[in-house]
């Protein structure tokens, strides 16, 4: 797909495109276009990376990790993307959300939102990190709205590592950050900085998340885009 392709959708569509999403297709063409970028992930934390490396969790896109070791995550171009959050070895405290969005079907009225969301209290689960050991999020993922609905009543699950062996529970978040640090600060590391950061600019950010979409979401995004 060119840039030529991409101005071409500017003016066939039917509405005025906002600057934001001129933009954010240009971004989308580039990456079409054959743009070859690494694939990167969230670090969770500011700073240099430990010596002896990191661990990976795995989050799908139904959850939403919100605050890693009381350091909130920054927010991404689209909601519903899968991503791998770095953590640093020791102890790890991750907050998260379970949401999903579901169609509506049959006629809409005019003004009324297409889609419903279905999202649970924030949760959270501690662990203790191993440097190179990859983790994941193990749920019962529901294949209805009415069974997502259930999960906001009562969201059980837990953190495994790659052998498939719990590690944590999910728990309701009491609002608390960590009472201790969760490991010890790395070169450049403050008490008082801010977001976690995706390494690269915004380009590379956007990028990374177009490359770990699926076929699905990258045509939802699309469809999005040029409505």
């Amino acid at each position: 797909m060119s840039i030529y392709r991409v101005f071409e959708g500017f003016k066939l569509a039917r509405h005025p495109l906002s600057a934001l999403r001129i933009v954010t297709l240009l971004i989308a063409g580039l990456v079409l276009a054959g743009c070859s970028s690494s694939m990167t992930r969230v670090q969770t934390w500011e700073g240099e990376a430990a010596t002896e490396g990191s661990a990976v969790l795995e989050a799908p896109g139904e959850i939403r990790v919100t605050r890693v070791n009381g350091r909130p995550m920054g927010n991404f171009l689209m909601d519903d993307l899968a991503l791998d959050y770095d953590l640093l070895p020791g102890k790890n405290q991750v907050v998260f959300s379970y949401k999903t969005i579901w169609a509506k079907a049959g006629v809409v009225r005019n003004g009324e939102s297409k889609v419903y969301v279905v999202e649970t209290e924030p949760h959270v689960a501690s662990f203790t990190a191993q440097a190179g050991e990859t983790y994941r999020f193990e749920f019962d993922k529901p294949t209805s709205r009415r069974d997502a609905e259930s999960l906001t009543e009562d969201f059980s699950g837990a953190i495994v590592n790659s052998a498939g062996t719990e590690v944590a529970r999910f728990e309701l978040w009491d609002g608390q950050a960590p009472a201790t640090p969760a490991r010890t600060p790395v070169s450049g590391d403050t008490a008082d900085s801010g977001a976690a950061t995706v390494q690269g600019d915004n380009l590379e950010q956007l990028k990374a998340l177009w490359e770990n979409a699926s076929e699905e979401e990258k045509r939802a995004f699309l469809r999005w885009a040029f409505e």
